[in-house]
């Protein structure tokens, strides 16, 4: 698994790498009449990558946690249900043995 993470990160960096050889011109960004930036291409693909991935990363932390509390309180559940159990009465010795 280990491996796989290093090969698809070589190829992810060697893809950027060849993108941005290949689109350093410059674009502008508008945004209706309120505002412009301009910047090489590759900087604006980056910058779009980046904020995937960081919006990836946080759904995935969210999902996590939610699946974190969620088994906390099953695991809360059963430890009440465990300690109720051991403090009921059983009649002794079994009946019907």
């Amino acid at each position: 698994m280990q491996l796989l993470r290093w090969i698809v990160g070589v190829l992810l960096f060697l893809a950027l790498l060849f993108l941005s050889l290949q689109n350093s011109e410059l674009v502008t960004l508008k945004f209706y009449h309120w505002w412009s930036w301009e910047a090489p291409l590759v900087f604006i693909v980056l910058i779009a990558f980046a904020i995937g991935v960081a919006a990836g990363l946080l759904a995935g932390a969210l999902r996590a946690s939610r699946f974190k509390r969620e088994l906390n309180r099953i695991k809360r559940a059963d430890r009440t249900a465990a300690a109720a159990a051991s403090t009921t009465p059983r009649a002794w010795p079994p009946t019907g043995a």
